[in-house]
């Protein structure tokens, strides 16, 4: 039995370090599934965790299916992804990113999104 004691906490320990390896996006802008006026739109990435900018990237997918590097800003927070995109026709798009968490851990994510 006291083994199994000494086991148990150790693969929590486990667990809780696979839960927190990978940046969450948290909040974005535009919303995920929602809606923002165009023609110009700001883009804003809150992640769970601080992300390394430089070695993260914003890809957006127009309507016709075109895919487009964005530009970041210059970095808001140590958790947060900045960037703008001029000229953004109404239709549904997909904002893909990918990021580098300062723990090492890369994750990416895309969600979609209306100009209107």
């Amino acid at each position: 039995m006291g083994t199994m004691s000494y086991k148990a906490p150790a693969v929590l320990l486990g667990l809780a370090s696979a839960a927190f390896a990978h940046a969450v996006l948290i909040e974005a802008t535009p919303p995920v599934h929602g809606s923002v006026a165009g023609p110009e739109v700001g883009f804003r990435l809150r992640f769970n965790s601080r992300i390394d900018a430089a070695r993260s990237t914003l890809k957006l997918v127009s309507p016709d299916g075109n895919v487009r590097s964005l530009t970041m800003g210059e970095q808001p927070a140590p958790d947060s992804l900045a960037a703008r995109s001029p000229e953004m026709k109404s239709g549904h798009y997909t904002l893909q990113w990918q990021v580098l968490a300062a723990d090492g851990h890369i994750t990416r994510g895309e969600f979609r999104f209306d100009v209107r």
